[in-house]
């Protein structure tokens, strides 16, 4: 469970929704943000932001052959 990791050990959390959108996607915004304020207590949030590496190679490799 994550409340013995608190404090101990590390965990990354990757994902492509802003944390803005967590209360929508959990369907709680409530839970949500009880949620976000402990995980993110001692966090390093990076934001990573450009063209999508699978749509470059999509187009680099040109139209499928059926």
């Amino acid at each position: 469970m994550f409340f013995r990791r608190y404090e101990r050990s590390s965990t990354i959390v990757t994902t492509n929704r802003p944390i803005e959108d967590w209360g929508k996607m959990l369907g709680d915004a409530t839970a949500a943000g009880a949620l976000l304020v402990r995980f993110l207590h001692h966090a390093v949030v990076i934001s990573i932001t450009g063209p999508s590496y699978r749509l470059h190679e999509r187009k680099r490799k040109g139209p499928e052959i059926p």
